[in-house]
């Protein structure tokens, strides 16, 4: 197994886990809540969590194909990785601080924090690339394997 493949199988594992476990959490201010429903960041760390666990397997196959370098695949695996984990856990901040339904609404912060205005546009182009760019190298790796 590669090493790509191994970073793709661990963040998948983790993922999962975070999302059972965000739904427990989930569940438990759905049940003791008057509405019954759970704040916007628990919701959304529990599906995004299990969301990214099945792309991260996805990821894990492309890698398996895919013709480019253990280097290439396992920096493309990486990058994407990476920036699942940290929407992931900007989710969970959010959600144990109560403070936004809306991470982009401006001003930025987090908690009581206000961030620099240009932190979370950077953060965003930055999500974006790593995600569609180490995605699409791993897929087009196992296209020009298959093809």
């Amino acid at each position: 197994m590669s090493l790509a493949e191994k970073y793709c199988i661990t963040a998948a594992f983790i993922f999962f886990m975070t999302g059972l476990l965000s739904g427990i959490w989930k569940y438990r201010l759905m049940a003791k809540g008057v509405s019954h429903e759970a704040r916007y960041y628990v919701d959304i760390t529990h599906r995004s969590s299990l969301l990214y666990s099945f792309a991260a397997i996805l990821l894990a196959k492309f890698a398996e194909l895919s013709v480019f370098s253990s280097a290439v695949n396992s920096t493309a695996a990486l990058a994407a990785l990476t920036f699942f984990a940290a929407a992931i856990i900007t989710y969970i901040v959010h959600g144990i601080l109560k403070d936004t339904d809306n991470q982009l609404e401006k001003p930025h912060k987090v908690g009581k924090i206000k961030l620099p205005s240009w932190l979370i546009p950077l953060f965003m182009l930055l999500l974006i690339v790593a995600e569609v760019g180490g995605s699409a190298v791993l897929g087009i790796g196992a296209l020009l394997s298959i093809w």
